[in-house]
Parts: structure tokens; sequence; C-alpha cells
């Protein structure tokens, strides 16, 4: 069953909407920036009984940001961005449903399984999310890290699924190619969640109408869920009703 999931994205401590890639150490092609902290976000999807969301730290200085955010909405939110295995059980405490890892995943390019095992004994696979987040190439789908800057050698398809799905809960993929733009979700990378990924999870980039709702779904079986960014009135948008997202759910639910 496909539903809307909410997300919190930070960058330099306020809630933003980003173009995916772009984000460098030097800042980032910004489509929105919210006057509102992360808390007013968290107690809003509380409110309207919205699950599975999840805050992600886009660089520094987000720290306090997203600890108000999970405060606002304690075990209701996960958390990614810089989660190692020195502060996971921090950010648990802290009151995240889950963490969100990809990068301490990696050694350099290549996946490193010994950090995979290491993650998942320290905080469960119950509570392990892990973020494939890609960048298309002419060879496939590879997952991108360092604010999706360096593309790794993990090839998104049933093997990597496979080999990961025993250590995590659920996958969460930004499609970074079209992160931000607007312009349409990525069908092919849905395609291959679809047909290759045994576990629930969340699909985000380019969404940019309610009807994609039901385009995931009818594209993955209701086994791939969708999050809204740029779109969204919620963050500025003019295309996507937050309210209707909010409805679409409790239709789901109903049904």
């Amino acid at each position: 069953m496909t539903i809307f999931r909410p997300c919190i994205d930070l960058h330099e401590g306020r809630v933003k909407q980003i173009v995916g890639g772009s984000l460098t150490d030097e800042g980032a092609r910004e489509n929105f920036v919210s006057e509102q902290p992360a808390s007013w976000f968290a107690e809003r999807y509380e409110r309207d009984a919205l699950v599975g969301g999840h805050v992600i730290q886009l660089g520094p200085g987000n720290e306090q940001a997203a600890c108000d955010a999970l405060a606002a909405y304690p075990s209701g939110l996960q958390i990614g961005g810089g989660i190692t295995t020195d502060n996971a059980e921090l950010w648990l405490g802290r009151g995240a449903s889950h963490v969100i890892v990809t990068s301490f995943l990696f050694d350099g390019a290549q996946l490193s399984f010994d950090r995979v095992q290491a993650m998942a004994g320290l905080v469960g696979p119950a509570r392990l999310v892990i973020d494939l987040s890609c960048r298309k190439t002419a060879s496939g789908y590879f997952v991108a890290t360092n604010r999706w800057q360096t593309i790794t050698d993990a090839h998104i398809d049933a093997r990597l699924f496979e080999a990961l799905a025993p250590f995590c809960a659920e996958f969460l993929i930004h499609a970074a190619d079209v992160e931000g733009l607007c312009q349409g979700i990525d069908e092919d990378i849905l395609t291959i969640l679809a047909r290759d990924c045994p576990l629930p999870s969340t699909y985000a980039g380019g969404a940019r109408a309610l009807d994609d709702l039901d385009r995931v779904a009818a594209l993955s079986g209701g086994r791939v869920d969708l999050t809204f960014g740029s779109a969204l009135d919620l963050f500025g948008g003019r295309l996507v009703r937050y309210q209707d997202c909010v409805q679409y759910n409790q239709r789901q639910r109903q049904a």
C-alpha cells in the first residue's frame, strides 16, 4: 500500500528544499527556505498522523534543528545525515525511530560489509534504514555518497538488495539526478525497486503531482512509498497540496 511520507531537509540549521546534486561546501541551489523551525513541521506531521517520515541533515550545523524535530515527534521520524557507529545510538536516544545511513557504509567508493554489519549489530536491523540514493550512469544506477557527489561501485540491482536486506528494515532512495527539479519521477528506478527490492522502500525525487502517488503505486504494486519535496505547498511549491497528501493517506488506511 503506497503512502505519502513526509520529510524535513535541513541545511545550515534551516528547513530547505535544494536541487539534488548541487550541495557543496560552498552551498547549494535552493528552491525553498522556511521561516518555520524544523519542530513546526514535525508537530504538524504528528498531528496529521503521518508515519515513516525522515529528517535529513545536509551537511554540518543542523544538529540542534534535528534534535528539536525529533523531540516534537518522538519515535515518529527517521534521522539521516552523518550517521555513524559513533553517534547512531545517540540519535535513537534523542527520539528517532530509525537511523538512515549511507556514506558510513562505504570505504571510498566501495561498499564495506564490515561497516554494514557493525551498524546493524549496534542498532539492530529493525531500526536501520539503508539509504541507496543514486545517480544514473551509462551502466545503470549506482549509489552516490558524499552529498551525492561520489558515484560508488554499488550497482542498484537484485544482488545488492539481496545482500543488504538482512541488515535493515527498509531502504530510502533519492533519485539525485531529478531531486528538486519537479520534472517528474524517475520511472526506471521505480521499476527496479518494484522488481528487485524485497523490503519496504521510500522513493524521493522529481514528484510533481498528486497523481504521482497512484503512479508509484501502479509501478511498484503498492510496495514503494513516495516523498514530495519542492512541489509541495508546505515547502513553497504550487503543484501539490499537503492536505491532499494527508487525505490520500487517510483513504489508504480506510481501504
